[in-house]
């Protein structure tokens, strides 16, 4: 399989978290002084302490997307490792985040770090369990749930556009889209999920799967990976 990854977009994001983080606590430094230490100045304090815990949180996004390893990009590196060279896999380089090109088609694969149990029933995606430390993370340190069908029909819509641009003329394999939960204590309860929802250890053999039933022809492959560039 060939990888294809923007790496300097990855350091630059990397050291980006690592600032807001620093700068954050910083913030919530001066807020906590001047709560003890200026109570006249309450509002000021309250604004730094709101300020500063919004800059941490869009640090911990930034750390877990970009600064912690195994990064989002190196898991899927890892699930899809061993699939052949008529694959590419595109990191940071297309209109999506993740991107694979190969016999099995276009896939934009979305990674996700969440814990717990994570289920989809009458058209709604929850996460539940671990109790008080798991409701501490998610609030301070870690993604929820959200919408992941927001993100797919997204991720779809500007492959879609992007091809429609560049490939006017031809007829292209229809975009799909995978989930891809690599966190080690998360369970799975989307077997009635609209997009394939799984682990990433099975994500090889799904695109396998995938490739067995509806495969494009090479020259195809070609086309569109010539197209991406990289």
């Amino acid at each position: 399989m060939n990888i294809v990854r923007n790496e300097k977009m990855v350091a630059r994001n990397a050291k980006i978290g690592s600032a807001i983080t620093l700068v954050s606590l910083a913030v919530l430094g001066t807020g906590m002084y001047i709560t003890f230490k200026r109570p006249d100045l309450f509002s000021l304090s309250i604004g730094a302490l709101l300020l500063g815990f919004i800059l941490s949180q869009v640090g911990i996004l930034y750390t877990n997307r970009w600064g912690r390893k195994p990064r989002p990009d190196q898991v899927l590196d890892l699930a899809l490792k061993g699939l052949d060279k008529n694959y590419t896999l595109y990191h940071y380089h297309t209109p999506v985040a993740h991107l694979l090109v190969g016999p099995a088609g276009i896939w934009s694969l979305i990674p996700k770090h969440q814990r717990g149990t994570i289920t989809y029933a009458k058209n709604r995606w929850r996460q539940k369990g671990g109790g008080v430390i798991q409701s501490y993370l998610k609030f301070f340190a870690q993604e929820g749930i959200g919408r992941p069908d927001l993100e797919v029909a997204s991720d779809i819509e500007v492959l879609n556009k992007y091809f429609k641009k560049h490939m006017p003329d031809v007829e292209l394999p229809t975009i799909q889209s995978a989930l891809v939960f690599f966190h080690p204590d998360v369970v799975l309860e989307a077997d009635e999920a609209p997009t394939p929802t799984l682990l990433d250890k099975k994500l090889k053999d799904f695109i396998r799967k995938a490739a067995k039933e509806k495969t494009i022809k090479p020259e195809m492959v070609t086309l569109i990976q010539e197209t991406l560039g990289g």
